[in-house]
């Protein structure tokens, strides 16, 4: 395997990773965001318009371009960077990358009005599903006066204060101050990509070399928070803590906890116990949600209304047992297999490991920060799972329901 990491002349820090014989490259950008309190939906209208137009082409143009040559580019904003990615055929990655250049360093933005009326009208369509509701109101809740809780419904209550200047704003500082991170992944010579970055991108502001410190968000008390739906015809639940992140010794140990909970489908104690003897649930599982600052933990089941105070019963019991009693060592190293598998599972092609290499390196974690999680992974003991289990299934936790 062919892996190098390397900077740009700006400092940007670079993945290459050669995989032989694959047909596709991947390129994945991410920008650090460094500024924790933009009006909710400044950046939200600002990712969806990099598709929008540039200086050299519009946005008909450029639809047409990435059509013709089967050039996937896509901009997402998550809750600590923006990504931008694109995926193309080996022999378009010079026109790739010409656009891709295009759509950073030239975007106009100019579609400003006509992109915040159809994201209104997108957030009002997905808060709709009593899932998404209750999923909205859980995070907004969990992370109050936090960047973090930037919810669909905080987005939408702020849009209409949202200008064309708040965005070019938010795309100065990601240009101008932010932490870069490049990862590509694909059949092409060292020489020939290192090259061609330098020339595109070397001219872009200097990465910064230290994350900012952000205050992380505190959970201080117990919330439990109820949306009626008349026309909803099952119950959401959604109940969480928050827990430490990726950068601690607590990491490996949320993410088994996570697999034997509620995250390895038919196996896991929830499934089992929730749904298959007592036929509580129609969808039940577990959730370990890693961000920079934090992380949270959550269980989640959809079911009928009657049963709401038996599922969180449940979920009690599902708790205190694996905060009383050390899991076996058989069901710890399956869901070592598990979670391992299911990491592999995830990156099987170019596209996706370019995405999980820029993730870590963007988060502060390093390009190998997934080979190192499988070691620690590896080493967990049942004694580590029930002192965690202790120490973060507290009284200090989200609830979050809808129902008819």
């Amino acid at each position: 395997m062919d892996k190098k990491i390397f900077n740009l002349k700006n400092n940007i820090e670079v993945l290459y990773k050669r995989n032989k014989n694959t047909p596709r490259v991947a390129l994945c950008f991410n920008f650090s965001l460094n500024d924790p309190v933009p009006n909710p939906g400044d950046y939200s209208l600002m990712t969806r318009l990099f598709m929008q137009g540039t200086k050299n082409r519009s946005a008909e143009q450029l639809a047409e371009e990435l059509d013709r040559y089967a050039i996937e580019f896509s901009s997402e904003l998550k809750l600590d960077y923006l990504k931008l990615k694109f995926v193309c055929l080996n022999e378009d990655f010079d026109k790739a990358l010409e656009i891709f250049e295009d759509i950073i360093k030239n975007s106009t933005f100019e579609d400003f009005d006509k992109e915040k009326i159809k994201l209104i009208g997108e957030i009002q369509a997905q808060l709709d599903s009593p899932r998404a509701r209750v999923v909205d109101n859980f995070y907004k809740n969990l992370y109050t006066n936090h960047h973090y809780g930037y919810t669909n419904t905080v987005i939408l209550e702020n849009l209409p204060n949202v200008k064309r200047e708040h965005v070019l704003r938010g795309y100065k500082t990601f240009m101008e101050n932010s932490k870069k991170v490049i990862a590509f992944v694909g059949d092409l010579d060292f020489e020939e990509v290192s090259a061609k970055l330098n020339e595109r991108f070397g001219d872009l502001s200097p990465s910064i070399i230290e994350l900012p410190a952000i205050k992380p968000p505190v959970l201080t008390e117990s919330k439990n928070l109820e949306i009626i739906k008349p026309d909803a015809n099952q119950a959401h639940i959604i109940q969480g803590w928050l827990v430490n992140t990726a950068n601690t010794e607590d990491y490996p140990v949320l993410a088994l906890m996570n697999i034997i909970l509620g995250a390895s489908g038919l196996s896991s104690r929830l499934f089992l116990e929730l749904r298959d003897k007592k036929g509580l649930a129609y969808v039940v599982r577990s959730s370990y949600d890693v961000a920079r600052l934090c992380a949270n933990f959550s269980i989640y089941i959809a079911t009928e209304p009657k049963n709401i105070e038996v599922s969180l019963k449940g979920f009690k019991e599902e708790i205190d047992k694996i905060k009383n009693e050390l899991v076996s060592e058989e069901e710890l190293n399956n869901a070592k297999n598990n979670i391992i598998g299911k990491w592999a599972f995830s990156q099987e092609d170019n596209s996706q490991q370019a995405a999980t290499y820029a993730h870590y390196a963007i988060t502060g974690l390093g390009f190998d920060f997934n080979e190192k999680a499988k070691k620690m992974i590896q080493s967990v003991t049942p004694e580590q799972i029930k002192v965690c289990a202790n120490k973060y299934f507290n009284d200090r936790f989200v609830v979050s329901i809808i129902k008819p």
